[in-house]
């Protein structure tokens, strides 16, 4: 369900004001937070967050198509390992090489 728009977006308050002193001074170092609730405002392009993941911090560059998501989004929780591929495709093409 979206947010109203009355209410407007959600950034945590102590995010946002680490955001506006590293634009103020030009700090390029990332900006460390654990909020992956808040949202991506246009203040944030070209600024970089190390959003926690769980067990540490993902480095996240904000870009244009960034704005209006979530922090969280773009620093996974889970390790994808891959699907378990079909044997036998796989024992075919090694015997085709040979």
């Amino acid at each position: 369900m979206a947010r109203s728009v009355k209410k407007g977006p959600f950034v945590d308050l102590h995010l946002r004001k680490k955001a506006e002193t590293a634009r103020a001074s030009n700090d390029r170092r990332p900006i460390k937070t654990w909020s992956r609730r808040s949202t991506i405002l246009p203040d944030f392009i070209g600024l970089t967050f190390a959003v926690h993941n769980g067990k540490q911090h993902i480095p996240v560059y904000v870009t244009e198509n960034m704005v209006g998501h979530k922090l969280g989004e773009f620093s996974h929780t889970r390790t994808f390992k891959g699907h378990s591929g079909d044997k036998k495709v796989v024992a075919s093409s090694v015997k085709s090489k040979k």
